[in-house]
């Protein structure tokens, strides 16, 4: 399976915590991988993440502009490159920090894409 991000529909996080943030899927069940979901979340200036938890983990790598990656309540600086682990459980929140979209890889086990 190949594909290009071009091709795909944008999905808007709608959540109370969130704003101007979106997500579009790259690879799933739906095209193959049976166990988790790859996503490309982009995050527009001065936009964010919602502040949540959840029992799963999830890996991210950072394409994109400059963010802020809350985990716990630390904070760490993301730029293109910089990839973080946030461990299941763990109160994390993204932030865009920069004059451009924050484009990031996420990847989340199945029970995790709930959109």
């Amino acid at each position: 399976m190949i594909g290009h991000i071009n091709e795909l529909h944008s999905i808007s996080i709608k959540h109370s915590e969130a704003k101007d943030a979106s997500m579009k899927v790259l690879v799933s069940p739906q095209e193959g991988w049976d166990s988790h979901v790859m996503r490309m979340i982009e995050v527009e200036k001065a936009g964010y993440t919602p502040k949540h938890s959840h029992p799963w983990p999830h890996i991210n790598y950072i394409i994109e502009g400059e963010g802020v990656l809350m985990i716990n309540g630390t904070n760490q600086n993301l730029s293109p490159g910089s990839y973080a682990y946030v461990p299941a459980n763990a109160l994390h929140q993204f932030q865009n920090a920069g004059n451009q979209i924050l484009r990031f890889i996420c990847i989340v086990p199945k029970e995790g894409h709930q959109y």
